[in-house]
């Protein structure tokens, strides 16, 4: 009898593969390890699912916070890569799931991966295999031909094999295998709900931000919202529009972030972060105007040729009131060569496999 680690995600192709092993007459018990990381979105349906389909077993959670920066493959030109990032993924999932693995006495690993799947091959998933010491003990259910049929012996589903259909249509499948395994065949927690990598433009942002010299956890966190601009020579610019927006920011002001938000209450919130110490008092008197009337831009009030505006930094209890005329438009404002806005598409909170 065999101990088995689930690398889990939540998504429907490592909750099928989960279920698949766990049905084996070999296996004795599993348990699940899900990573976090700040490329992660948070999903409220995990443990819910977790709960509802695995109420007995062991479910672990951990943070890879410390090495999110490995994460990312930039190509030699500065671009991002995302077949590159999802391998340093991989690899950095396998090598702590195999550390957990020595812990608890466990003998295979399953995963929901797919060969071919965010373009790394069946070779390149054995190298990373061999590289932590998991040859002979990944268990690849969903590369078999039929991966409902339960092999004699457990080892079989070691052998990952490159299927003739594309990763798409085996993901196409999961729905139909998971009817057949009981499973709910929604997939909140599906890659381009999970994974802010895949989201498009998401990838752009980050590689910009890690052209810089210093990247942070708060300065990555800035890349979520929708209004992420850069302006040259080093501004860092986010603009919150609703309620949950202005909330969420509120949590990443530092305290020489400057605060710009207009006198009336239907306007953005929005975040400056810049080097002041590197700029005179002409440099910084101009930027603050220009982050004044850029606020004011995104503030719709009609018939006014001035907008008020109040700016602080967040050391200071101070605050001053400018009155600045907006941009002649949003459109001209981004289309400036030294603006840079790589808009996201984000996707839908709930992806279902049909």
């Amino acid at each position: 009898m065999v101990k088995v680690l689930s690398l889990f995600s939540g998504s429907l192709a490592s909750r099928v593969a989960a279920r698949l092993v766990e049905r084996h007459p070999d296996v004795e018990s599993m348990q699940l390890l899900h990573f976090r990381s700040p490329f992660s979105r948070e999903c409220e349906e995990l443990r819910p699912i977790v709960k509802s389909e695995w109420p007995r077993m062991t479910f672990r959670t951990q943070s890879i916070k410390k090495e999110y920066q490995d994460l990312i493959e930039l190509t030699d030109c500065g671009e991002f890569s995302l077949s590159g990032s999802c391998s340093n993924c991989q690899y950095l999932l396998m090598s702590k799931a195999a550390r957990y693995m020595e812990r608890i006495d466990a003998d295979y690993l399953v995963t929901g991966w797919v060969p071919g799947s965010h373009g790394m091959t069946l070779d390149e998933g054995a190298a990373i295999a061999r590289t932590v010491g998991l040859t002979g003990r990944l268990l690849h259910p969903l590369s078999q031909v039929n991966p409902l049929e339960l092999p004699e012996n457990l080892a079989s589903w070691t052998k990952a094999r490159s299927r003739r259909k594309s990763p798409d249509s085996t993901m196409l499948r999961l729905s139909e295998w998971a009817d057949a395994l009981e499973l709910v065949p929604s997939d909140p927690m599906a890659s381009p709900c999970r994974c802010k990598l895949t989201t498009p433009g998401f990838g752009e942002r980050v590689a910009s931000l890690f052209r810089e010299k210093v990247v942070t956890l708060n300065s990555m966190c800035l890349l979520d919202f929708p209004m992420y601009l850069k302006v040259e020579p080093d501004l860092q610019i986010v603009l919150a529009f609703d309620e949950m927006e202005k909330r969420e920011l509120q949590n990443f002001y530092l305290p020489k972030d400057l605060r710009v938000y207009p006198s009336t209450p239907h306007g953005p919130m929005t975040l400056l972060r810049t080097a002041w110490d590197a700029k005179s008092a002409a440099e910084k008197r101009e930027i603050v105007e220009f982050v004044a009337r850029l606020t004011a831009t995104y503030t719709e009030l009609e018939g006014q040729g001035t907008v008020p505006v109040y700016c602080r930094l967040e050391c200071e209890d101070e605050r001053q009131l400018l009155n600045v005329e907006p941009f002649d438009s949003i459109e001209a404002f981004e289309a400036r060569e030294d603006v840079e806005h790589i808009p996201l598409e984000l996707p839908s909170q709930r992806v279902v496999v049909t």
